[in-house]
């Protein structure tokens, strides 16, 4: 009767300890995220997503632009979109089959920079019929806030200014109490690294100059007091960044910046970064580029960036970089960073947002 008894207590303790580590699994999470420039996937494995305790499993970029032809006419080109499909489907059945992520955990977005396009509906239709999937197409207020929820620390939320310099355009924000309540305040501009280098070459209008460094390195020169007036504009009725003390940058740009100028291995999560070395970057990239061209021959990381940007895209990059530092009040006074995680800040926040069980702040 004992054993019996003993027998039966052992199973019940089996059963406890089965169900228990389903009910303790830790979820995976994936998203493919296609931008102007390229289509970005991100694997997080999550421990307390409300705590932001995370890991990164996977992140990689495939170099497939999606955008130039909306500096052209207004419309993503259909080629592009098939190449975006593809490009997704073969990353969605790798994600199921490395990571053995669920396909209900599987997200698809576009970016606020691919939104701008006249046929955004030809683009979800492709990912639709490939994956059976919706494509979310993310507004830039949205990403924006997306972009603060999920790549900085939220004891800096109301201390902080975000700004992402995507292929498409830049947009962040920063979150002030109103009534009690967090309120974000977005911020936008419609320049990109891809959409301002497009611009500048409209200025070039001698087709046999249009591959013109020289040439080119002038228009970007002649087509800066536009930049600034534009980001000035983006920042006028924004009176609170006076007193933010902390910028948390993001994006392509500053991620070739860090790349390209620093040249080492940094593990930590933000980086701190000097107004001046990013004016030492900007001379190198416009006066003696072929340094970088050099050192991608030995340091695979610079490779990939050099293979991602051209040294128009870099200089453009850069160009809205400086920009934006200049024109932000009392610039001496504040910490710059590169919040590196930035590149997955949507997914992060997705999860959030999709968490019954996590009440959202703002």
């Amino acid at each position: 009767m004992q054993k019996k008894y003993l027998l039966k207590l052992s199973f019940l303790f089996f059963l406890f300890f089965i169900s228990f580590g389903a009910f303790a699994q830790k979820s995976v999470y994936a998203g493919i995220e296609i931008g102007s420039k390229g289509i970005k996937i991100s694997v997080i494995e999550v421990n307390n997503i409300k705590k932001g305790d995370y890991d990164i499993l996977g992140y990689w970029t495939e170099n497939v632009g999606i955008a130039k032809g909306i500096s052209i006419d207004g419309n993503l080109a259909q080629e592009d979109i098939n190449n975006a499909g593809a490009v997704v489907f073969e990353n969605l059945s790798k994600i199921k089959k490395q990571y053995n992520v669920p396909d209900e955990f599987i997200y698809i977005v576009a970016s606020s920079g691919v939104a701008l396009a006249h046929n955004t509906q030809a683009l979800s239709d492709k990912i639709k019929t490939l994956t059976n999937k919706e494509l979310d197409f993310i507004s830039v207020e949205a990403e924006g806030k997306m972009l603060l929820k999920g790549s900085i620390p939220s004891t800096d939320y109301q201390d902080a200014i975000v700004l992402d310099i995507g292929g498409g355009n830049t947009k962040g924000g920063y979150v002030d109490m109103v009534n009690d309540k967090f309120e974000f305040f977005p911020l936008k501009l419609d320049f990109g690294t891809i959409t301002l280098t497009e611009a500048i070459n409209k200025t070039i209008v001698i087709p046999r100059e249009i591959n013109d460094m020289r040439v080119y390195k002038e228009k970007s020169f002649e087509y800066a007091p536009l930049l600034r007036d534009k980001i000035k504009e983006m920042l006028r009725t924004k009176p609170q960044l006076v007193e933010k003390k902390k910028i948390y940058l993001s994006g392509g740009a500053i991620w070739a910046f860090t790349t390209l100028y620093y040249n080492e291995i940094n593990e930590d999560h933000f980086i701190p970064l000097k107004m001046e070395d990013v004016i030492d970057y900007d001379a190198v990239l416009k006066n003696n580029f072929i340094k970088y061209e050099n050192l991608a021959k030995t340091s695979k990381e610079v490779d990939k960036v050099i293979n991602t940007y051209s040294q128009k895209h870099l200089i453009s990059a850069n160009n809205i970089l400086i920009a934006c530092l200049e024109s932000i009040p009392n610039l001496k006074s504040k910490k710059i960073y590169f919040a590196k995680e930035g590149q997955i800040a949507w997914l992060v926040s997705y999860v959030v947002d999709r968490s019954k069980k996590i009440k959202n702040n703002f």
